[in-house]
């Protein structure tokens, strides 16, 4: 009897000058653990450096859910979701929400994004949503907030009270919604969706790719590889975050989660 070799925990295919980013883990709801985060981010390092790619293309395997956030059960395992080199670590979560490249991305997102896959959408330049599709940032809920960009890239994506709601009810929006509120570009039936993708990416692809290049590093104002407006919200979201982690309620929230029970928040 032979062991089965595990598949990837990331796929990557090419098709013509896109790259298809896929997260391989289907039966964890795709959820990012280490494997994961180096597997995205070694993929997007390499379509920056080769001049061949012009679009990539980040979907989930699977029709029940684009990313579910970071894996919870390997963390209670105590296994790292992020790697330790530094590098790597600044690329943020999923090597992607921090990883500011100048090729165009595209999220299709194939099923529920919520939590950190919300914030990889976020992230992405453009979005294809399947219609089962929903997003949303629950984080309030559990008693941690939204680390991975979303606390602050929410509100600037969306009409601001808006993305307050989202942000603060921790209520999630569906796919026909997401599409009203310019959250993602399209929404298509479940099977269709990687088509859609890739005929948008085709859009962009047959176009000069030092033009599209330079014209999404001066829309969001990408500069050795980082957007400086961000930095104020990233610096914030870590001040933030360690209070918030070492609270009371950060540990009240998972564990009420796992209990099925409503949690009972202290405020501290």
């Amino acid at each position: 009897m032979t062991e089965t070799t595990p598949s990837p925990a990331v796929l990557v295919e090419r098709r013509g000058h896109v790259m298809i980013v896929t997260l391989n883990r289907p039966e964890a709801r795709n959820a990012i653990n280490e494997a994961v985060w180096l597997g995205a981010g070694e993929a997007l390092a390499e379509a920056e450096r080769d001049v061949e790619v012009r679009v990539v293309v980040i979907t989930g395997a699977g029709d029940q859910s684009f990313c579910a956030g970071a894996d919870l059960k390997a963390l209670s395992r105590g296994e790292r979701i992020a790697p330790e080199d530094p590098v790597k670590l600044a690329w943020g979560f999923a090597g992607i929400v921090s990883h500011c490249i100048s090729k165009p991305l595209i999220a299709a997102v194939n099923g529920t994004a919520l939590g950190g896959g919300t914030e990889i959408t976020l992230a992405c330049d453009l979005a294809i949503a399947a219609d089962s599709a929903s997003f949303g940032l629950p984080e309030v809920k559990r008693g941690i907030l939204a680390g991975a960009g979303g606390a602050f890239r929410l509100v600037q994506q969306l009409p601001r009270k808006i993305g307050m709601e989202m942000l603060l009810t921790g209520d999630p929006i569906t796919a026909a919604r997401a599409l009203e509120l310019g959250l993602v570009n399209a929404v298509v039936p479940r099977e269709g969706l990687l088509d859609a993708a890739l005929a948008l990416a085709g859009r962009i692809a047959v176009n000069a790719p030092l033009s599209v290049q330079a014209s999404k590093r001066i829309a969001l104002g990408i500069a050795d590889g980082r957007i400086a407006s961000d930095d104020a919200g990233w610096a914030q979201t870590r001040q933030e975050s360690g209070t918030v982690m070492r609270s009371q309620d950060a540990r009240e929230g998972p564990l009420a989660f796992a209990e099925k029970r409503a949690p009972v928040w202290k405020g501290c």
